[in-house]
């Protein structure tokens, strides 16, 4: 059985723990935070093991690096070990040109929530999501072996250099993370319009709610590729003050969304009026492990039972189907 030592036992260092742990692997792992490592632990996504015992793995092991960037960058060069490195820092360039001597691949899934802790994390975090896997420096032989380990958690890799990464996540992570926490400053200027915010409003802030001395950390690292998307965003604003200007985009914008596709797939279940039915759906989430983006509950016309419809990642509906038949409750097309 091969071992996967995670360092780092927050959301995705425990999500991985999970996940790694339900295909097979030996999950082993070590958090600083005593108090993480212990919650990672109860959830059964890691064994909690010292950190030396990394030097003792072999070629067929992995080594995960689940930690924010800095602390990567500090990390890499002190490891000694013939288990595969990698990392799942949201930066990549300044991780990969630091010094080391292992088997490393720099990677990044683009997968989270806007909790952090190891309470949030889920086996089914990464299905349906895009994993970047880094190339620079690394051998043919072993970017396959992380392509294997990211299809296995049900994540679709995504190969290119570390300064395309930096570039592209500066734009569609790094600046919304910033963009969320002007609106939300702004709106607070008024103390009117904070009481008046509603669903859209919420949703363009939502990932404010993130840890701030992690995003400290990686707005610091790629400071010149954010500083470009922000020049490329307020060239934009300043464009919508001619009419035809305003219209373009926002049509353009509205042809864009289309082409993302859903973040979420929804599945309807048929509930009938009797004990147990919620229980069941329970019981469902519990066993295919999704991870569950929002319920709603829809009665019938005149009383017992109605349609719940459950909103999950794309790649997780299939599970969720399986599992919700499995105990017995219909789907709604």
């Amino acid at each position: 059985m091969p071992v996967a030592f995670i360092s780092g036992t927050g959301l995705i260092g425990a999500s991985l723990g999970l996940g790694l742990a339900g295909a097979g692997w030996n999950t082993m792992g070590w958090d600083p935070d005593r108090a993480r490592l212990d919650a990672a632990a109860t959830l059964g996504a890691i064994t909690k093991s010292d950190p030396e015992q990394i030097s003792g793995l072999g070629a067929e092991d992995l080594v995960v690096l689940a930690s924010p960037p800095r602390r990567v960058i500090e990390t890499l060069p002190a490891l000694d070990t013939a288990a595969l490195v990698i990392d799942v820092a949201a930066v990549k360039a300044a991780v990969v040109q630091s010094e080391y001597s292992v088997r490393f691949v720099g990677t990044h899934p683009m997968a989270g929530r806007e909790q952090s802790g190891p309470g949030a994390a889920s086996a089914g975090l990464f299905r349906g999501t895009a994993w970047v896997v880094t190339t620079d420096g690394a051998a043919e032989a072993d970017l396959e072996v992380v392509d294997g380990v990211v299809g296995t958690l049900g994540a679709r890799p995504i190969h290119m250099t570390a300064a395309a990464h930096d570039t592209a996540v500066a734009r569609v992570s790094h600046l919304p993370q910033l963009v969320a926490a002007a609106l939300l400053q702004t709106a607070a200027a008024d103390p009117r319009a904070m009481d008046l915010a509603a669903g859209s409003f919420r949703d363009l802030t939502r990932v404010a709610a993130s840890d701030p001395a992690m995003w400290v950390d990686i707005i610091e690292l790629n400071r010149d590729a954010i500083a470009d998307a922000t020049g490329a965003l307020k060239g934009a604003l300043d464009g919508t003050r001619a009419v035809d200007q305003l219209e373009q985009m926002l049509y353009e914008a509205r042809a864009l969304r289309a082409t993302l596709g859903p973040a979420i797939t929804q599945i309807a279940v048929a509930l009938v009026d009797k004990p147990g039915e919620i229980a069941a759906v329970g019981e469902a989430l519990a066993a295919s492990g999704v991870d569950l983006r929002d319920l709603q509950l829809r009665h019938a016309p005149h009383g017992g039972g109605g349609v719940l419809t459950l909103a999950v990642r794309p790649g997780e509906a299939g599970a969720l189907a399986a599992a919700l038949s499995e105990v017995g409750l219909d789907l709604v097309d």
